[in-house]
């Protein structure tokens, strides 16, 4: 983990800083606009943003893992302070491997709000030392998920609204 000093003058004397590690979760499958919006906007609040692609054991995955790390790496290509990993287990558990002190994550609905925040006290209550940040959706998107976007994909409808514009989307055709 990088450590940085800082002076603060109230102190007298130079002070670690501690890196802001968050960490994105989700399935991503497929990475929406939406998704992307929420990093981009969370970029100045964090020193570094780890998206994890994680294991959802109610779902089952449309695209392979290795396509979506791909997609993701793809859109934040120009971001130093955005990576992406995968992992199969707690999030919490990944916190701890990345040092991160804080999980983002996006609200569109006040239904997501109950389920996030379900998730984020039993997260609390596990790892005491992380903390949930919430952002809300932009209007637009609200709408937008990766089950509907999944949807428009197999009947072969044009998802390149819903998806980041940096992605090709002739990967996004299934084959026949």
């Amino acid at each position: 983990m990088n450590k940085h000093y800082i002076y603060n003058p109230k102190i007298s004397r130079k002070t670690k800083y501690m890196e802001r590690v968050a960490i994105f979760p989700g399935s991503f499958d497929p990475f929406t606009v939406g998704h992307e919006s929420i990093v981009k906007r969370a970029i100045p609040l964090f020193d570094k943003i780890v998206i994890m692609i994680g294991f959802n054991s109610n779902k089952r995955s449309f695209f392979p893992v290795e396509k979506r790390l791909k997609w993701i790496n793809e859109v934040f290509k120009n971001e130093p302070k955005v990576t992406v990993e995968s992992h199969e287990g707690l999030t919490v558990d990944f916190c701890k491997k990345v040092n991160a002190q804080y999980i983002l994550r996006g609200l569109r609905t006040s239904a997501d709000f109950e389920f996030e925040r379900a998730i984020a006290q039993v997260n609390k209550k596990m790892y005491p030392k992380i903390e949930s940040v919430f952002l809300l959706t932009m209007p637009e998107h609200t709408p937008i998920n990766s089950t509907i976007v999944r949807d428009i994909i197999f009947h072969g409808g044009d998802p390149s609204m819903f998806l980041p514009a940096s992605l090709d989307m002739s990967e996004f055709k299934l084959d026949e």
